[in-house]
């Protein structure tokens, strides 16, 4: 009789792709650090209310580059992990679509946070492509409003102060639940309801190792910690991984 094949579920923060160029938030060097201001272009109740915040939001989008940009080899390695055949997840706060581009398909990514490849309206709620809104950009459109009925454009990601999607969040729990090894990589663990996956991966038997460049707040609770770059650091932790070790 077979062995069952350890499932691994694997929480990715902004950590993962700042080596594909995207800043992230709450590191020494994140953008919340360099301008503490700028938390106010992903906060829900700014964004709609004030004109010249949306404003800002839209050349923050444009300046940050998140749509061409390609998948690291942090992203590659986690592809590589699926293709060893192992059973894996992945649950990922970020919105920018590398695990896909790199390669895993899209039933194994919960993206916890939405994603920044789409824009909906919060008016009649209709879906478009965020490439198409930062065209009209652009061409001079500031603040791009729906083409359907001219509400409020905003990316399909959760901002501060709204709720996550249950559903995605609830088969993120369960994956968490079940899972025989937690791999946490390039997230701070600060930003809640994402953070407590871990606490329910270590309760329900989980082996935990944490591979940031900064403590977290879960470090204790971690049976191995790793320090080292994300994108050296994950392909060789992989390897140990598919080899069984």
């Amino acid at each position: 009789m077979n062995a069952k094949r350890p499932l691994v579920a694997v929480l990715t923060g902004a950590g993962i792709s700042t080596d594909s160029g995207i800043p992230d938030y709450r590191g020494p060097n994140g953008l919340w650090q360099r301008d503490p201001e700028a938390a106010k272009l992903v906060t829900y109740r700014h964004y709609v209310a004030e004109p010249e915040i949306r404003r800002r939001a839209w050349l923050m989008r444009r300046d940050m580059g998140a749509l061409p940009a390609e998948p690291n080899a942090g992203h590659r390695a986690l592809v590589e992990l699926e293709r060893s055949g192992l059973p894996m997840r992945v649950l990922t706060q970020n919105v920018d679509g590398l695990h896909q581009k790199a390669g895993l398909p899209d039933r194994k990514v919960f993206e916890l946070h939405g994603n920044a490849r789409q824009v909906q309206c919060l008016r009649c709620r209709v879906v478009g492509e965020m490439g198409d809104a930062l065209a009209r950009l652009a061409a001079g459109e500031p603040d791009p409003a729906c083409l359907a009925c001219g509400g409020v454009l905003k990316p399909a990601t959760v901002m501060f102060g709204e709720l996550l999607d249950p559903v995605v969040l609830d088969r993120a729990r369960a994956v968490a639940k079940g899972c025989d090894l937690f791999l946490a990589v390039g997230s701070t663990l600060q930003v809640h309801p994402a953070a407590g996956l871990v606490e329910t991966a270590v309760e329900g038997g989980a082996r935990l190792i944490v591979v940031n460049a900064e403590p977290t707040p879960y470090d204790p609770l971690a049976d191995e910690l790793v320090r080292e770059p994300i994108s050296t650091a994950l392909p060789a932790l992989v390897g140990r991984i598919i080899a069984g070790e």
